[in-house]
């Protein structure tokens, strides 16, 4: 096993005035899509696709594992072979109730290679994680938590800004709230006792840093997304979503009744035709028009490491008179020069966006998420939204850990602490994602985002790449099938300004170690100039 990397934070390391790594050699960084006068031209993502040798080999895998699967469905329908795992065997000439492939593929690759995932941790997920031991049983029936401990290098938290930290200023706050003010919870909604005076600070801050009028703050990210949409939206209406939008945001937009149409990610002419047509024919069989058009995209999407072409899509918005909602929950904190996200990083007015949606869970290392926009679109959300009339309020600990952070990030603090760690973030990620790229690794994502994406294709190179991972003290996430498309699976690096350039050497250092024998070099592009 390499030995892991030393403590030093990167910080520390990095000369200011030089741009360079103390005792290492330089780093080039480009200047950033937001000091580019010319950024309305300059988008660009990474998408390609793997060979067709690889591609072949990962289809003949999931054929034997079909193959293999249908074997052992037929041995548990004679009674040799057991599953916990739910199953309809005996409902002929019912309905099913349930996909019948997802779960043939739970019960014969997911349940089988469990113990690569759903790790419980044992502390904060910093740059370095402790995680508790589990003891499988037979086919991974069951799972007893051991008392012993691993230490692992986390390269899989969407721990940007380091803020989930359990010393420092935010979390002294927080325990300062706990103990001294308001404990843990309000067991309320916001509309009836739930509202405190920590949620109104947080909210007035919010919407001062994003640069809108006024925000609201919710208990859960998830829920901001899936009950809020449906207040803005419903019958009568048109929403046009990414086809690589967050389940969240594909919930919410169920929910709300409205006609959903999808475009290609990020295909400007495809939603400009959708666009188009939408206005020219109106709704389905009456053509009377629609009541109001909705653009939801999201600012850095977490599986692709992809941004959206907010420019265009502004365009576009202006130019058919439809509303545009941005979940920000990647790019809020991560992007930007001072982490006002994915508007400030191509240099569009906040005002330009209808409604600015983020999370507090990814670079505010908290949980909960808001909503900012008009003064009217916040108070009419206030009286409608499901989330703020039947959901609990914020714990006023998470909410004074949110407010401690943003004022870290924003520099009112006395400090410059989180202008720091927006720096490291994107030295980090600019270094890791070049680094990886020049030795022929398939990433996919634009240049600053923090969620790199390692293209694997095949689901049993998949398993074997988090096997040795884990066995030589790295912590990835590793994503397949039903997550991403079949021959999408891939690893997730999720980078953080907590990571130091020695972690971030090792760790590449590493994937270099095992590479020949899982052969994960898949790009066929020119790297070298």
């Amino acid at each position: 096993m390499p030995p892991m990397p030393p403590e030093e934070r990167l910080s520390e390391a990095f000369d200011e005035t030089e741009g360079v790594f103390a005792n290492d050699e330089p780093i080039e960084l480009k200047p950033s899509v937001e000091k580019d006068p010319l950024h309305e031209v300059d988008y660009d993502e990474s998408f390609e696709n793997p060979p067709f040798l690889s591609i072949m080999s990962a289809y003949l895998c999931l054929f034997l594992l079909v193959i293999f699967g249908h074997i052992r469905d037929l041995l548990r329908k004679w009674g040799f072979d057991k599953t916990m795992d739910a199953s309809e065997f005996g409902n002929e000439g019912f309905v099913p109730l349930f996909n019948d492939f997802e779960a043939f593929y739970t019960r014969n690759v997911w349940q089988r290679v469990l113990h690569y995932w759903c790790h419980p941790l044992a502390g904060v997920p910093g740059a370095k994680i402790e995680v508790w031991d589990r003891k499988f049983g037979s086919f991974n029936e069951n799972i007893r938590l051991q008392e012993t401990k691993r230490h692992y290098l986390n390269i899989g938290s969407y721990n940007y800004l380091g803020f989930a930290e359990n010393k420092g200023r935010c979390a002294d706050e927080t325990v300062q709230e706990i103990r001294h003010r308001l404990g843990t919870a309000t067991a309320s909604s916001r509309s009836e006792l739930g509202t405190l005076r920590v949620h109104e600070q947080l909210e007035s801050l919010v919407a001062e840093f994003v640069g809108k009028k006024a925000a609201l703050v919710f208990g859960m990210g998830f829920g901001t997304n899936s009950q809020n949409i449906a207040t803005l939206v419903d019958e009568g209406c048109l929403l046009i979503s990414d086809e690589l939008n967050h389940a969240s945001l594909i919930l919410g937009a169920r929910l709300s009744g409205a006609k959903i149409k999808v475009f290609r990610h990020n295909n400007m002419l495809q939603l400009e035709k959708i666009l188009k047509t939408s206005i020219v024919m109106g709704q389905p069989r009456t053509r009377r028009p629609w009541k109001k058009i909705l653009i939801v995209v999201e600012g850095i999407y977490s599986m692709e490491g992809t941004s959206c072409n907010l420019p265009e899509i502004v365009k576009l918005k202006n130019k058919y008179k439809a509303f545009l909602y941005v979940d920000e929950a990647h790019s809020i904190g991560a992007m930007g020069n001072t982490g006002r996200g994915i508007c400030e990083h191509y240099g569009v007015k906040p005002s330009d966006i209808d409604i600015l949606m983020g999370t507090f869970s990814k670079s505010f290392g908290a949980s909960g998420g808001y909503i900012a926009g008009d003064r009217d679109l916040v108070a009419y959300l206030k009286k409608e939204s499901h989330a703020q009339n039947y959901s609990s309020a914020m714990s006023p600990p998470v909410a004074r850990q949110v407010l401690a952070s943003t004022q870290a990030i924003m520099g009112i603090d006395g400090t410059n602490e989180g202008q720091r760690r927006i720096r490291q973030l994107k030295i980090n990620t600019r270094f890791f994602r070049t680094e990886l790229q020049k030795r022929g690794y398939i990433l996919f994502g634009e240049l600053d985002s923090p969620v790199v994406p390692l293209l694997i294709c095949s689901i049993a190179k998949l398993c074997a790449f988090a096997k040795t991972s884990l066995n030589n003290g790295l912590a990835p996430v590793v994503v397949g099938f039903p997550a991403t498309p079949m021959l999408g699976a891939r690893a997730r690096f999720c980078l953080s300004a907590s990571h130091t350039t020695e972690q971030l050497r090792w760790m590449i250092d590493l994937i270099e170690k095992f590479e020949p024998e899982l052969g994960l070099k898949l790009s066929r592009r020119d790297r070298s100039l």
